[in-house]
């Protein structure tokens, strides 16, 4: 055997054994490294909605904090899909992040992505809405709350007699569900409102246009109040209402301060708004998923609830920026 052919030989040798080593050694590493980039803690989030200024809030909120901490954050839009949503979580988990954020979609059909995170040992933080399914933290605020707040008023505004229509999200949603059975408990103690109709616009401000007008035929001058479950219906149905010169007439309260009901609110063509504090919200999300990751707070998962507050045409200039 020549020289050459046994230094080939040699060669072929050792990078075949040099290859097993490299990948021996990036198998290790994604073992140990989890999902961290350049050092970098790497977060996931799958949001409810990328079309609600509501949701965009929030995940802008959850950005500013990831890039202050030095996180990467990786968000995906459900488009109010929770089968996509599921989806979602499973590829966060396949990509091995550190931690996942769940918007939830809905209660019930988002929960197996709570699960599938907690089986494959990944941190899951629920922001904004709930699941039946229980995570390692959350972050939000009382939906019951909101409705108690929103109703409450409503009935100051009609002397506690008149005829109502309800608009609700998405169903099946925990903000849904939970802003729904607080109307039922708030108007169980005032007999002189009574519900004309109720119905889910999927908190969108088209649908809820389009629904209002179809009431405005129904009832027409029977309606003396709308409760939306959101700004964004409450906005179609203020919308509607206008254009039927009905406005004057119909009391119409919402929910989250977004900004055009805040400019609404101010102007004094919607009667009031109940704040929801986005950027609180989406900050303490990431804060909670940062500490569970590096168990840097005894207090790390656990629930963060953060307070509604009614808005009105009087304290509206707080919350206007």
């Amino acid at each position: 055997m020549s020289v050459f052919k046994m230094k080939t030989k040699v060669s072929d040798r050792n990078i075949r054994s040099f290859a097993g080593i490299g990948v021996l050694a990036v198998l290790l590493s994604a073992c140990q490294g989890g999902g961290q980039t350049d050092g970098k803690l790497v977060i996931g989030a799958s949001m409810l909605s990328l079309q609600s200024e509501f949701i965009v809030k929030v995940k802008d909120a959850m950005e500013a904090e990831a890039s202050e901490q030095q996180v990467k954050l990786i968000v995906n839009d459900a488009q109010r899909a929770a089968v996509r949503q599921v989806q979602q979580v499973e590829s966060f988990i396949a990509q091995g992040v550190d931690a996942i954020i769940l918007n939830p979609c809905e209660m019930e059909a988002s929960s197996p992505a709570v699960q599938k995170a907690k089986e494959a040992g990944i941190p899951i933080i629920n922001v904004n809405s709930e699941t039946s399914a229980e995570p390692d933290g959350f972050v939000g605020s009382r939906d019951e709350e909101s409705a108690e707040i929103a109703l409450e008023h409503i009935v100051n505004l009609l002397d506690g007699r008149g005829n109502i229509v309800v608009m609700h999200g998405y169903m099946g949603q925990a903000a849904q569900l939970k802003r729904a059975a607080a109307t039922k408990t708030v108007l169980a103690d005032h007999p002189g409102i009574t519900i004309l109709a109720e119905q889910t616009a999927e908190w969108d401000r088209a649908k809820a246009m389009s629904l209002m007008e179809n009431w405005i035929q129904s009832y027409g001058s029977k309606i003396n109040a709308v409760f939306a479950q959101n700004d964004e219906m409450g906005m179609g149905a203020l919308q509607a209402l206008e254009q039927a010169g009905l406005k004057e007439k119909v009391v119409v309260v919402s929910i989250d301060a977004i900004d055009d009901a805040l400019r609404a609110v101010k102007e004094g063509r919607l009667d009031a708004t109940v704040y929801q504090n986005a950027d609180e919200q989406g900050r303490k999300a990431v804060q909670m998923a940062v500490d569970y990751i590096q168990k840097s707070d005894s207090a790390a998962g656990g629930s963060i609830y953060i307070p509604f507050q009614l808005v009105t045409r009087e304290n509206v200039d707080h919350f206007l920026k």
